[in-house]
């Protein structure tokens, strides 16, 4: 039983190792990339349709109204990153079925990770979408005391999304092995069924509070403007 998938470690010459994070990262990138490629590579326009299509179809639409809901204007905009985002964690979670999987998500580096990728992307997007001045205006709200918190705050949230997804995934697979050791059959795979669930709700949380964050980013005060006047 491990408390990480780092501890698993395949090879090794001096710093560098190959454990299991790194392994299963990479493998799920392929994944990922090949299930792209092969559903994409024939799709068809007119009435006849394959079921990947409809598929792809179907998730792709799905994240395209949740990204819409948050409030982002421009849902196709932040498409590639926060679907990538929810793909890969809830991938991630899918292939726990697979006997000897570790997901990288039970690791602390990777979900640190990942929580760097969206703390980079809000002021990215923010930027790009407000200009530099308008962006940083937003730390000296309501007043110039507030900088400082403001500050903090987009630190403290990075970690919170890192631990959050870190606890939730490690903790499922930790309670997993456990019960592997202690009971039979039957509650294993119980709960691995419950993993799978709990996989899919973390991967839904994670890339909506990213969406949220880039929202509260790319915001613009000119329409609360347009409405004070008419009113």
């Amino acid at each position: 039983m491990h408390l990480s998938p780092d501890n698993i470690v395949f090879w090794q010459a001096g710093l560098f190792k190959l454990n299991a994070t790194i392994a299963a990262t990479w493998g799920l990138m392929l994944v990922l990339a090949l299930g792209s490629h092969l559903v994409t590579r024939r799709l068809s326009k007119g009435l006849a349709r394959s079921r990947w299509q409809n598929l792809l179809e179907i998730v792709v639409t799905g994240i395209l109204t949740q990204i819409g809901d948050v409030g982002l204007s421009k849902p196709r905009h932040y498409l590639a990153f926060l679907g990538t985002l929810f793909l890969f964690v809830a991938t991630a979670s899918l292939f726990t079925i697979v006997p000897g999987y570790e997901p990288p998500t039970g690791s602390l580096s990777t979900t640190t990770a990942l929580a760097i990728c969206v703390f980079i992307a809000v002021p990215m997007y923010g930027i790009a979408e407000r200009g530099l001045a308008g962006y940083l205006k937003e730390y000296l709200k309501p007043t110039v005391i507030m900088l400082p918190f403001n500050i903090i705050s987009e630190f403290s949230r990075t970690l919170a999304l890192a631990a959050r997804l870190f606890g939730n995934m490690m903790s499922g697979t930790m309670i997993l092995a456990i019960l592997l050791t202690i009971t039979p059959l039957i509650f294993p795979i119980a709960l691995s069924a419950l993993g799978l669930l709990t996989g899919m709700v973390q991967a839904y949380i994670f890339s909506i509070l990213a969406a949220v964050y880039i929202a509260a980013a790319t915001r613009s005060r000119k329409p609360e403007a347009a409405t004070t006047a008419t009113t």
